[in-house]
């Protein structure tokens, strides 16, 4: 059983100047969103598995490649994260199914070399909810500059029995970051950082 893709949908914003100051370098986040019918929408099933192993793969290999190509390489993206919208006919674990399957965040981690886990969000709503895909630096988790967010809509998704899914990435962290990592507030909190037990 293939996806079966109504549209997909393509985000990108590049930020010259943050703060009132020019940004060193333009600051690029980007997605890739599909919106594809909910195999499980109004009514309840109690094994998702086929759909999942069916579908979740197919997308994740697909909107990854969109990534890429959007971003240039997989080099390009730093910070990187996947979220899903469920319709209301469907439920949160729908979103989440989608999202967890093992071969879906895989293709995009490989694709961009990331040592990090993939952030992430579920979430229900109509069409034209807001998608929020949360990202981190895909090698370092405590780098903060890194801590960023997507957001964006799609006017007529998801309906009622679709799922959004999408990937997301930036090509930096926020310009002027100056709130330091989580190594140095673990520092003044007195943790040794060579020694993880102490974290």
């Amino acid at each position: 059983m293939t996806p079966a893709i109504r549209k997909l949908v393509t985000y990108d914003e590049e930020v010259l100047i943050e703060g009132f100051r020019a940004a060193e370098r333009p600051w690029r986040m980007i997605a890739v969103a599909a919106v594809v019918t909910n195999p499980w929408a109004g009514r309840f099933v109690e094994d998702l598995g086929p759909e999942i192993r069916a579908q979740g793969p197919a997308l994740g290999a697909l909107l990854t490649d969109r990534m890429i190509a959007l971003a240039g390489s997989g080099d390009a993206i730093e910070a990187y994260g996947k979220a899903a919208v469920v319709g209301l006919d469907g439920e949160v674990e729908h979103a989440s199914g989608v999202l967890h399957t093992l071969r879906f965040g895989n293709h995009y981690r490989e694709a961009v070399e990331a040592k990090s886990y993939l952030a992430f969000t579920n979430t229900r709503g109509p069409a034209n909810a807001p998608v929020m895909i949360p990202l981190m630096d895909k090698n370092d988790a405590g780098r903060r500059s890194h801590y960023l967010t997507i957001q964006f809509a799609v006017p007529d998704a998801p309906r009622a029995d679709e799922i959004l899914v999408a990937l997301g990435g930036a090509t930096g962290g926020r310009p002027h970051h100056r709130i330091g990592d989580r190594y140095q507030d673990l520092k003044e909190l007195g943790h040794d950082l060579d020694n993880p037990a102490s974290v």
